[in-house]
């Protein structure tokens, strides 16, 4: 059998290894691009947060300008969540929900590679606008007017940020189509919707919400382009427009928004928890349908962004309700978590360190955010620093803590390679230390009245001392990730012998080598139960076996597990062809926005049509070749025993 798969390996079309990564069309390799880029997004975009608080760090800074400032806020918020928290959850979805399920690759993997090209060409197009002098300056939220009129917005940023944001979200609703594709018809035998992880459930989920969602967003984005281009005035109330029009399309997308980007991670963690106390999920089932019932109510509570808009008593008091009600099953995971640890062998593990601080953040984030459920309590913190504290537990405390429990986690499915204990101890500890030194005074600023993105204070405010704590401890929260980087260089310096299963895991992904061969399973496993590995292992007992260091597991699972599949195997097994088409129409789709917004600057209008024309030619015979090209690789494939 080894030898079959060595015979298979060699068998695959051998190319560069540049155009290797371009064309690739590998869940694990297209996984591996998100998280990388992601990262460093993440660098560019916390390096922007550094700046804004170096401005406030203490009273009248003239570091930043107020213009200059506004650019710098815009495009750290629009970056983090479309360029950072959305594409670290695609990374690991492309990485492991096809392991997870027992599948070789997702249902559409040129769609998939066309997902991460367009997320790429999207980005740098709005990381560009800096190159040109105009970035975006009217917030990661876009408010109408300051967005869709050139009165407020003269120059072309906000047309980068309006028509980056389109591409981005073609990627996000193809990749979100993908991935419920897969788990709804490439589940292994056996593996019926409740023997599903968690996670892969949290995933399913959230491609829904994605498909409900991110319309919303297009079409609020296109009204938007129409004010700017064509002189409709769908927002401006001097010609019969709203601009509360905006808040309530971007709203009912952005409320969803938040559950999209912390669903995943509580997925991740409701898969490390059971692997570090080596006890099952506590309640799997209410996990699941807590998670389906935050997804059902994220459409209902929308306008408790709104409450000081006027919208009258009755609309604030049913908003009020259903976010005062969404507070439940959000706690229906928490006391699940928590009771999984009660009484476990625990293994505090990295992943489990980030994981378990995950917990503890969730919980000051959400008594934080289901306070502003109160009307009178929301009009008096609306639009303060109190509200960016509750916010940034959520999107750093909650989301990044838990990809960065899942990057300790699956890194040996990446690599093939543990990566470093102590180190990662150090990252944590100096991670939890500046998230919390930098956000948890911002409740004390917005209690005293501190409001948000304003560039400057005076002294006789009195929030000089505390912005300056906040200060500081943002940049040990962003010295802190340097320790990742160095975790990994160190740790891809070394061979790569991590075991097939170095957690003593639960599920399908640690039955394969570390990391997975090009077709992951040589035969798809038959699926007996939930966590399926650990009942092969130990069977459906009571009886928690006692954990084992990593090392000494390290030789029985290299020889039993690393076996690419169980019974007996296929006479062939078909991988996907790479493609240069998803990248050409990626391409093609980014030319047409940058014509766009080429249309609407004096110097450059005029070639504006043209350039979309151009791109619109690319899209159309890109689309034609893709049509037309074999899926599947012809070659010989076959494995015999």
């Amino acid at each position: 059998m080894a030898e079959a798969a060595i015979r298979l390996e060699q068998a695959e079309y051998r190319r560069s290894a540049l155009v290797e990564w371009l064309t690739t069309v590998d869940h694990k390799k297209i996984g591996i691009l998100y998280y990388w880029t992601s990262v460093i997004y993440l660098l560019l975009a916390g390096f922007l947060a550094l700046l804004m608080r170096i401005q406030l760090a203490q009273p009248g800074m003239n570091f930043l300008g107020p213009k200059t400032y506004n650019e710098v806020m815009t495009m750290h918020g629009t970056m983090m969540i479309f360029a950072v928290a959305m594409p670290l959850n695609a990374a690991f979805f492309n990485l492991v929900v096809p392991l997870m399920i027992g599948a070789r690759d997702v249902a559409f993997p040129r769609m998939n590679a066309f997902s991460y090209w367009s997320f790429l060409f999207g980005s740098l197009l709005m990381w560009s606008s800096f190159l040109f002098g105009h970035a975006p300056d009217a917030g990661w939220f876009g408010y109408a007017n300051l967005s869709s009129s050139r009165l407020y917005s003269a120059g072309p940023g906000l047309d980068f940020w309006n028509l980056g944001l389109q591409v981005l979200g073609i990627s996000s609703i193809a990749g979100a189509l993908n991935f419920f594709v897969t788990i709804v018809n490439m589940r292994a035998p056996g593996m019926s919707l409740m023997r599903m992880p968690v996670y892969v459930w949290m995933v399913f989920i959230t491609a829904i919400l994605i498909l409900l969602a991110f319309p919303s967003l297009t079409v609020g984005l296109f009204l938007i382009m129409f004010d700017r281009y064509f002189n409709t005035n769908f927002f401006n109330p001097v010609h019969g427009g709203d601009p509360v029009i905006w808040q309530h399309l971007f709203w009912i997308f952005g409320h969803p928004e938040v559950y999209i980007l912390v669903l995943p991670p509580m997925g991740i963690i409701s898969e490390i928890l059971p692997t570090f106390t080596r006890k099952p999920l506590f309640g799997a089932p209410f996990v699941i349908f807590a998670g389906m019932a935050i997804a059902f109510l994220s459409f209902f509570v929308w306008a408790h962004h709104m409450f000081t808009v006027g919208l009258g008593p009755v609309p604030n008091a049913l908003f009020a309700a259903s976010t005062m009600l969404i507070g439940i099953p959000t706690g229906v995971k928490v006391f699940n978590w928590l009771a999984t640890m009660w009484g476990g062998s625990i293994d505090f593990k990295t992943p489990m360190k980030f994981a378990s601080a995950a917990v503890w953040l969730l919980m000051v984030g959400g008594v934080t955010g289901v306070m502003h459920a109160t009307v009178p309590l929301d009009y008096q913190q609306q639009d303060s620093y109190f509200v960016v504290a509750h916010f940034h537990y959520i999107i750093f405390g909650v989301i990044v803590m838990g990809l960065l429990a899942a990057t300790y986690y699956w890194f040996p499915k990446m690599y093939g390679r543990l990566l470093d204990e102590r180190l990662g101890t150090w990252h944590f500890w100096t991670t939890f230390l500046g998230m919390n030194l930098t956000f948890f005074p911002m409740h004390f600023v917005g209690l005293d009245g501190m409001p948000r993105r304003y560039f400057t204070y005076s002294a006789e405010t009195g929030w000089g001392t505390w912005n300056l704590v906040i200060t500081v401890g943002a940049f040990i929260l962003g010295l802190a990730q340097i320790l990742l980087l160095v975790n990994v260089i160190k740790t891809m310096r070394q061979p790569a012998t991590a075991p097939a299963d170095p957690w003593d895991g639960r599920t399908l992904e640690w039955t394969i080598p570390s990391p997975p061969p090009a077709y992951n399973f040589a035969v798809i496993p038959t699926v007996k139960g939930r966590d399926n590995y650990w009942l092969e292992k130990y069977g459906d007992g009571h009886h928690v076996p006692a954990a084992t260091d990593t090392s000494q597991r390290r030789a029985t699972n290299q020889k039993h597990y690393d076996n690419p599949g169980h019974g007996t195997l296929p006479p062939g097994v078909h991988l996907p062809k790479p493609s240069w088409w998803p990248m050409i129409v990626s391409a093609g789709l980014t030319a047409m926005a940058a014509g766009m917004i080429m249309h609407g600057t004096e110097t450059l209008g005029p070639l504006g049509f043209p350039v979309v024309g151009l791109g619109a030619f690319v899209v159309f015979f890109g689309l034609l070749g893709w049509h037309f090209e074999p899926a599947i690789e012809h070659q010989e494939t076959h494995v015999h025993e």
